[in-house]
């Protein structure tokens, strides 16, 4: 049996409590919820936790959004594809700007087109363009990924964000 990493579990429900409340730091775009910190949390998760934890924390909070009225169905594919998509070109290549295209393509783009079979066969939306989620996502996710790349940069440029992902493994 696989040992679990207390410290990775932790952090996961720590991130995902900073996504679900910096969720009241949305705005809205084009009919989509837009959220940064989720997106900033992703790339966080991704350096961080890797892409299956990433994944896992985009999930529950996209959970917990949506329990507590703050996102929409659309956070699940728009939150767990970034992660994972963060994740896993972070653990292939290990360099930040590789965690940053990861989110960006992840949410905005594949995330984005996902939104179609969410809208078209969950909530009942037939006149849902395949491409509407698109722009709306992009603008969420380039603006979380930005804060990302500051906190990221400056936790490198430190030395602290080594010392964390050797404290986590």
């Amino acid at each position: 049996m696989k040992k679990v990493n207390v410290k990775k579990l932790a952090l996961c429900g720590a991130f995902a409590a900073v996504a679900t409340v910096g969720s009241l730091f949305s705005f809205p775009v084009l009919g989509s919820k837009c959220s940064p910190v989720q997106h900033m949390v992703n790339v966080l998760c991704a350096i961080l936790l890797g892409p299956w934890w990433g994944l896992a924390c985009a999930f529950i909070t996209s959970v917990l959004r949506n329990l507590f009225g703050l996102g929409t169905f659309f956070a699940f594919p728009g939150s767990m594809c970034g992660a994972l998509l963060s994740g896993l070109l972070y653990k292939a290549f290990k360099k930040l700007p590789a965690a940053y295209i990861g989110e960006v393509f992840g949410t905005g783009i594949i995330g984005g087109i996902l939104c179609y079979p969410v809208a078209v066969y969950l909530m009942g939306k037939t006149e849902f363009g395949v491409f509407a989620m698109v722009v709306p996502f992009l603008i969420s996710t380039c603006g979380g990924t930005l804060i990302a790349v500051a906190l990221t940069l400056a936790l490198a440029g430190t030395g602290a964000l080594r010392r964390m992902q050797d404290s986590l493994k």
